[in-house]
């Protein structure tokens, strides 16, 4: 697979990533009034991990522009990954 063709990969499945990971935050509310404390735990860790997704899937779409190191096969396949799970829940809710 060429350079060219893992970079366009890595800024579509960095761009699923990235939407869906904003809407996801959204809707999350952890510091909500009377959340018991599992689910305010559960609602703190939910938004660390779509931040941090919503920062990996930015800086996939970024890479291009600000002209930074080609993404590796192993950057597209978790970006990637990640898109396809995401994909795969939307298919699957209708």
């Amino acid at each position: 697979m060429t350079v060219l063709a893992l970079q366009i990969l890595h800024v579509l499945a960095g761009l699923i990533v990235l939407a869906e990971a904003l809407n996801k935050l959204e809707r999350t509310n952890p510091i909500a009034p009377g959340l018991p404390t599992r689910a305010r735990v559960t609602a703190w860790l939910k938004a660390i991990a779509w931040a941090l997704l919503a920062l990996g899937g930015g800086g996939a779409v970024a890479t291009p522009i600000l002209h930074l190191e080609p993404p590796t096969l192993q950057d597209v396949c978790i970006v990637l990954g990640f898109a396809v799970l995401v994909v795969r829940t939307r298919v699957k809710e209708g």
